[in-house]
This record gives C-alpha cells, structure tokens and sequence, in this order.
C-alpha cells in the first residue's frame, strides 16, 4: 500500500511538515527511470527519489544521498530554486501534488505501470514530462467530486482501498456476513485507514508489503511515520528484488555449467570408449608393414590377417601412395591418437571435477538468505555477472565471457593484428587453430588468478570454430602466453612466429551458443 491512497493521505501532510519552505537545490537521474530530487533549508538537507518504472514505482526518501560523478543528468532546470509551500494529495488516487510557493507544481503519479512526474512552472505554462511517451499526462488533474457509488456490496464503493483491505475483511468474516455486519465491517476499516495507528511490513504471496492492516505475515510492526515507513519499507523491497534476482542467475548460471561440463564429460567418455575398443592406428600400421609383400601396387584395399584379432581384417589404401607412405602417417596419426587418449582421460576428469563443484556451489545457495552475503560469497567464487554487453560496447572483437574470464575473438586478418598487438598483453593466453588459417582468440589474465582448464577448452574450442578447420571432427589449437607471439618485420596482417607452445586437441564448436 505504500503507493495507495489512503497511505497517500498520511504521507502528504507529514511531508508538507518536512519541507515547508525548503528550496530545491538540484533534480537529476542517474540511473533508468529515477528521478532525485534534493531540498534544503539552509541548515538541513532532505532528499526524494521517485522510482518511476512499471515493475516498482514508489517514492523513497533516503537520509542522504551522493550523485554519480559519471551517468548523471540534470532534469527540470526551472524546477531549481523553487520553494515549497504544501504537498497534498489527489482526492482516492495515487497522485502526490509538491506545490511551490511561486505558483508552480510538481505532480508525481505512482500508478502502477504508468507512472510519471508531470512539472508545471506557472499555472498557463508548458508542462514537462519525466516520461514523455505518456502525453495524456500533460492534463493530469484531480477527478471532479463523484457522486458515491450506490452498490449492494459497500466494499465496492471503495475503487481505491487496493487489494489489501479486501484481503483483511475476508480473512474477518465479510463472506459470511450479512449485509449489516458488511457496512460496519467495511465502516471499521475506513476508518482505521483513515487514522491508521501503526503500519506494517507483511509478506503476502511471497511479495513484500506496507500495510496499513494487519495482513498476510506480519514481519514488523512500525509506527505510524509514513516517512520512517517509507524508508524502511523501500530499502527493504528493492534489496529483496536485486537478491532474488541475482540468486535466480547465480543458480541458472551454476546449473547450465553442472550440465554442461556432464554432457562434456559424456562425450569424452564416449571418445575414449571407441577409441580403446576400435582398431588403433598404430595396430592398422602394423598390419600394413607386416603384410607389405601381400599387397599389391595401386590397391585401394586389401585383405590381411589380424594377428591382434585373429581374423582377417579388410585395410583401405590410398591407390595413390605406397603402402609404406600409408603405414608412415597412420604412425603419425597414432601419436595424435595417444595425445587425444590423454587429454580425453584429464578432460573428463576435469569435467566430472567441475560439475561436481557446481552441484556442491548449488546446494550452497540455500544458506546466502540476504543479498550482501550472496554477493561475498558469488566474489568468493568468481562468479560475478556476465559484462558481455559492456565489454562489447568497449572492443571492436567477438567477446565471451566464461566464469568470469574475458575472451576475445579476431574478426578478420586486420582484426587479429588489432587483437594481437595492441590489445593483448603479455601475459593474456593466446591461442589459435594450428597449421591453418584463423581468428587469434585471447584470453585476457586476471591478477593472482590462473586461467581454469575448462576455459582454456572453451577458448580453443572458439579457436577451432573461427578457422579452417571448423569443419574437422578434432583440431589442434596451440595455447601460449601473448609473450611467447611476435610479428616478424613486414609479415602480412594477421601473420605470427610462435615461439613456445603447447597443444590441445579439441572438437570445433561454439560452446557458448550450443549452451545459451
């Protein structure tokens, strides 16, 4: 009820109280849909913000308030040095009306889902609207008295009681009443809005609540100060909205992570099976050189004896190579193979390791009941927000961001000569799909933090996406720091001399559209 008439009522005279004859000293925004205004009288300062936005419209009066040095505006210049005389409000609505000692008004309209400030210098002046897609507003005017609403039911005579005192009658018998017992029980709660002796902070529906009833779950008691209300009440909402925010996020965030790193893991573990279970490079060259007499010149395949399996196995040939030259590479491929056996056996143990911490971090958020314990222990974690679309707006590259690293993508040749050398520093890892043409990928070094094995995977996965080999079902991507890169005298953009490295072998893919 905190922006219901008939709380309304009880805040204009007492702000009326505050702030006779303070002048206005400056009216700005500094964030979306706020509007600060600060008043003094020479030797006392009083501030209000209106919170004009569909989801919380409400007028919080803050004990102090420091403005932004940056993102900061100044709104209403001719609202500046105006005294106010009273504040009243508009008969059964939502609309407080500041008026100022030289004529002027300043109307603040807390419906709620549009609510607006409406600033008039001079009864026949232009109006100026916070909200200016709300042009109706420029008439907003007290409604003419109305007749009273003639109806059987005497709660309906009330349009502006809201939804609370309803709630409150019902939960005393007004269903069950009979029409005589509904006009005093109806009578009784006007009565009590009208000359409300305490307010109360409730829980109703899982929402937080000023009441001027006692209704729902009681969580505290306050007196009838609507100022000190609403300072309590205001705080305590918009802390409880910004927890259940960023606690839904955190466990999105933690769950499309457990899941994630499981489905790697699977996929490792499925690799690995059909590796260890199929016929390995090494044994199909074995075959090649131990049959090499048996096989004729320019065949595209050939019969031979598996002395691994016991049974005779079909080997395919390059007609246009000799069988030696087939054995050689398939030699090769089997160092490859066993490089990959490697990092698919640390991969799922790495995955299985991260999921599993997921999970654990997941049952933890149970215990963070408030928003600054939620915010230690997500910095704790290094699970702070996604600054994708900032950091977007900065860098003229792809951007990602994975459990709080940034990574960078090359656009183009030139793109990667920008990423390489200017924005990359020394320390940032540095990767790229090798032996082929691609974007350079860095990810950028946070101090005292060694980049996670699973963010490494990601960056190389990118890597291998944005090169010619993205359609290849592995790829080898070296990964080094940005200081082991240089760019030889007069080498085309995009073109660098690695000088120390390591590989991973990683499947092409874009993790980061694949989970989104």
């Amino acid at each position: 009820m905190h922006n219901n008439y008939y709380f309304l009522r009880q805040l204009a005279p007492a702000l009326t109280r505050q702030l006779a004859g303070f002048k206005v000293v400056t009216c700005f925004s500094q964030e979306k849909d706020e509007l600060v205004i600060g008043l003094t009288n020479g030797t006392t300062e009083f501030w209000l913000k209106a919170q004009l936005s569909a989801t919380f419209p409400a007028l919080a009066l803050p004990d102090t308030f420091h403005r932004a040095r940056a993102n900061s505006v100044d709104l209403l210049p001719d609202l500046l040095g105006r005294t106010v005389a009273d504040v009243s409000v508009f008969p059964h609505d939502r609309v407080l009306r500041f008026a100022f000692a030289d004529g002027a008004t300043l109307l603040l309209k807390l419906y709620g889902i549009r609510p607006n400030a409406v600033f008039r210098a001079a009864p026949d002046a232009a109006v100026e609207l916070f909200h200016q897609r709300f042009t109706a507003d420029a008439t907003l005017a007290p409604a003419l008295p109305a007749t009273p609403l003639a109806h059987t039911d005497p709660l309906k005579r009330y349009p502006a009681l809201g939804d609370l005192p309803p709630r409150y009658l019902r939960a005393h018998g007004y269903d069950t009443a009979d029409a005589a017992e509904r006009e005093q029980l109806v009578a009784n709660v006007v009565a009590r809005l009208e000359s409300p002796t305490e307010y109360y902070l409730v829980s109703v529906e899982g929402r937080t609540r000023l009441s001027l009833l006692p209704v729902g779950h009681i969580e505290q008691t306050l007196p009838a100060d609507p100022v000190a209300a609403l300072r309590a009440f205001v705080p305590m909402v918009l802390s409880r909205r910004a927890y259940e925010t960023e606690l839904k996020q955190l466990r999105q965030t933690l769950e499309r992570r457990a899941e994630e790193a499981t489905n790697s893991a699977s996929q490792a573990q499925q690799r690995l099976h059909a590796l260890e279970h199929g016929a390995s490079y090494r044994q199909t060259a074995d075959l090649i050189m131990a049959h090499l007499h048996e096989i004729p010149t320019g065949a595209a395949q050939a019969d031979l004896f598996d002395f691994y399996q016991d049974q005779v196995r079909t080997v395919k040939l390059k007609p246009t190579e000799t069988p030696q030259r087939t054995a050689q590479n398939l030699y090769r491929k089997a160092k490859n193979q066993q490089i990959e056996t490697r990092q698919l056996q640390e991969r799922i143990e790495r995955r299985e390791t991260e999921a599993f911490w997921c999970l654990e971090r997941l049952e933890e958020l149970a215990s963070l009941t408030d928003l600054r314990a939620l915010r230690t222990w997500r910095k704790q974690h290094a699970l702070e927000p996604e600054t994708k679309a900032k950091v977007a707006t900065e860098l003229p590259f792809k951007v990602f961001e994975d459990s709080g690293f940034t990574i960078l993508v090359g656009r183009n040749a030139q793109n990667n000569d920008l990423l390489t050398q200017r924005y990359a520093h020394k320390d940032d890892l540095w990767l790229h799909a090798k032996d082929v043409t691609g974007s350079h990928v860095v990810i950028r070094h946070r101090a005292g933090q060694t980049v996670p094995d699973p963010v490494v995977e990601r960056a190389a996965q990118l890597a291998a996406w944005y090169s010619r080999r993205k359609n290849d079902s592995l790829c080898p991507v070296t990964v080094t720091p940005k200081k082991f890169v240089r760019k030889p005298k007069g080498a085309v953009a995009g073109s660098v001399v690695v000088e120390r490295e390591r590989v991973v072998l990683v499947e092409p893919v874009n993790p980061f559209e694949r989970n989104s």
